[in-house]
C-alpha cells in the first residue's frame, strides 16, 4: 500500500476537516487536494490573517511562486478589483482578479516581506490601499462555497471561515524539486516532513452537507 493510500485509509473525513481547522486557526500551514479528475494538485495553504514571512517563503520556496490571495466575493468587490480578463477561458474558470501590491510598505513587492504587507493591505477592505500591477495574485471565491464550486479558492477561504478567521487565505500548488507538479506519495511525504496536516475538497464538501442536515434537523426539532 502506497503512503497516499496509507494516509487516507487510516483517517476519516471529519478528523482530517478537524485538523486542518485546528491547524488553520493556529497560522499553520495544511496541504488541500481536489480531485484526480479536476486539476489534481496539492496546495499549501494558510489563513491570510495570520501570514507571515517564514510562511510566506514556505509558499515560495515548496511552491509554483505564483502566490494567490483568496477572497470572498464582497471583499473583492469591496476592493475594485477587476477580474484578470474580460472573458474568462481558463479550464476550471479560476477567478483571477488584477494583481495587487501594496501602496506603502514595499520594495520590488517581490520579496516574502513585501507579500506579506500587501496581504495585510488588502485585508484593510481599503481599495487605496493596494495598487495593480503587483506580485499577490487575487481569487474570487465563488459565493456557493465548496457546495458551488469544488477549487481550492473556495476550500481555502472555507477552511479559513470555519477557523473563525477572516475568510481569506493564500494558496499555492505544491512542486517538486524539478518544477513538476506534486502528486501522490511525494505530497504525503511532504506533509510528514513538516508536520501538516492533509485534507481534500471532497472532505469538506462532505462536512458542509452533513452540517447543513444537522442545522435542518435543529430547525425541525
Amino acid at each position: 500500500m502506497s503512503l497516499f493510500q496509507q494516509y487516507f485509509s487510516s483517517t476519516s473525513p471529519e478528523s482530517r476537516v478537524l485538523a486542518a481547522i485546528e491547524a488553520i486557526r493556529q497560522g499553520r500551514g495544511v496541504v488541500l487536494l481536489d480531485d484526480e479528475e479536476r486539476e489534481n494538485e496539492a496546495d499549501l495553504i494558510f489563513a491570510a490573517e495570520l501570514i507571515c514571512p517564514a510562511n510566506m517563503a514556505q509558499l515560495i520556496r515548496d511552491c509554483s511562486g505564483i502566490v494567490c490571495l483568496c477572497l470572498t466575493d464582497v471583499a473583492v468587490t469591496g476592493l475594485g478589483l477587476v477580474p484578470m480578463v474580460a472573458q474568462n477561458d481558463s479550464l476550471h474558470g479560476t477567478a483571477f482578479t488584477v494583481s495587487i501590491e501594496a501602496r506603502h510598505g514595499v520594495t520590488t513587492g517581490v520579496s516574502a516581506q513585501d507579500r506579506v504587507t500587501t496581504v495585510r493591505a488588502a485585508l484593510t477592505a481599503q481599495p487605496s490601499a493596494i495598487v495593480s500591477p503587483g506580485h499577490v495574485f487575487p481569487l474570487r471565491a465563488h459565493p456557493g462555497g465548496v457546495l458551488a464550486r469544488r477549487g481550492h479558492t473556495e476550500g481555502t477561504v472555507e477552511l479559513a471561515r470555519m477557523a473563525g478567521l477572516q475568510p481569506a487565505g493564500l494558496l499555492c500548488e505544491l512542486t517538486n524539486a524539478d518544477g513538476t507538479m506534486m502528486r501522490g506519495d511525494a505530497v504525503i511525504a511532504y506533509a510528514s516532513q513538516h508536520g501538516l496536516p492533509v485534507a481534500t475538497i471532497e472532505d469538506l464538501v462532505q462536512w458542509r452537507l452533513s452540517c447543513e442536515v444537522r442545522m435542518e434537523a435543529e430547525l425541525h426539532a
